[in-house]
């Protein structure tokens, strides 16, 4: 039998009518989204299915509007596939899509996630707003190429690497400045650069100010142990400490996010197959780079 991990998308994922489908077929799912309307104090429903975009792709909405999102897909395959989810053996989520994971895991429940995760998505657009910055990716270079580029654009101002996503995939986070100087770069380099529609630099120093109030918002939330292994984004490995899982989310927002990590330590665990479960299908792309072999599913929101 496969050995099943279950993955979970991040920011950027956002799209007008995103879970409208799943809402209108799947009860639980729709049950979800007039939930995080009564924890958010907002129609997040109305947002996710009809924009407009220009609200729906802020950080402080688009972060609860993936989560809320997601876990809907997941109830959606939880009726289309019974006991499928009883079989996932580890799960992991890029960036926001950890919050996910630890839902799914049992780590922490709905009501709890979706208030961090809103407390983080307001933490981290307010970092944002204070200091113009920005995100690219840069494809096709080695990670050598991109270190260099990320040491003679830090000139300008503050970069770094902030995404490790696939081989020749990798993401660099900072002020607007520097993040110009890597993409005239990269461009030289003849690398593809994809400027990202993010509010700011993620994953680096400059979202310093998010991660005490990300701290604030976790205090009170009840964690416990994962009933199965959450691969974290910061080291790429599980932990089973409830207050050793909330230092590290304080942590990943400032630190790199080791996504191709996360996937290569599911693998050597033995993980055979995989679910991507959420809006869009960017995890199984990357997977395609990482292990091109593996089997990965897409459960979205388009289904």
């Amino acid at each position: 039998m496969e050995r099943v991990a279950f993955m979970f998308p991040g920011q950027g994922a956002q799209h007008i009518g995103m879970g409208k489908k799943i809402a209108e077929s799947c009860p639980a799912a729709a049950e979800l989204f007039d939930r995080a309307n009564a924890i958010l104090g907002y129609d997040l429903k109305q947002l996710c299915f009809e924009g407009p975009s220009a609200e729906l792709d802020s950080t402080a909405v688009s972060q609860p509007a993936i989560f809320v999102t997601s876990l809907a897909c997941l109830e959606k395959l939880k009726a289309d596939q019974p006991g499928l989810a009883e079989r996932c053996e580890m799960s992991a989520g890029l960036s926001l899509g950890e919050y996910t994971a630890l839902v799914f895991a049992g780590a922490m429940s709905f009501e709890d996630g979706l208030r961090v995760v809103q407390a983080r998505g307001r933490a981290m657009q307010d970092a944002a707003d204070a200091t113009p910055s920005g995100m690219a990716s840069i494809l096709m270079l080695s990670l050598e190429q991109v270190q260099q580029i990320r040491d003679e654009a830090a000139r300008t101002g503050t970069l770094e690497i902030a995404n490790y996503l696939c081989p020749g995939n990798l993401v660099v986070s900072g002020v607007n400045a520097s993040i110009e100087k890597a993409i005239d770069l990269a461009e030289a380099a003849n690398a593809r650069v994809v400027p990202l529609a993010v509010a700011g630099a993620f994953h680096t120093d400059i979202m310093k100010p998010a991660d005490e109030r990300l701290r604030q918002a976790l205090a009170p939330a009840n964690l416990s142990s994962p009933r199965i292994p959450v691969v974290s984004n910061v080291d790429a490995k599980s932990h089973t400490d409830p207050q050793e899982i909330k230092e590290v989310l304080v942590r990943q927002v400032v630190s790199p996010v080791r996504w191709e990590d996360c996937v290569k330590s599911m693998l050597d665990a033995g993980i055979t197959e995989f679910y991507e479960i959420g809006p869009g299908r960017v995890l199984t792309g990357l997977m395609k780079r990482i292990s091109r072999k593996t089997p990965c599913t897409v459960i979205n929101d388009s289904q």
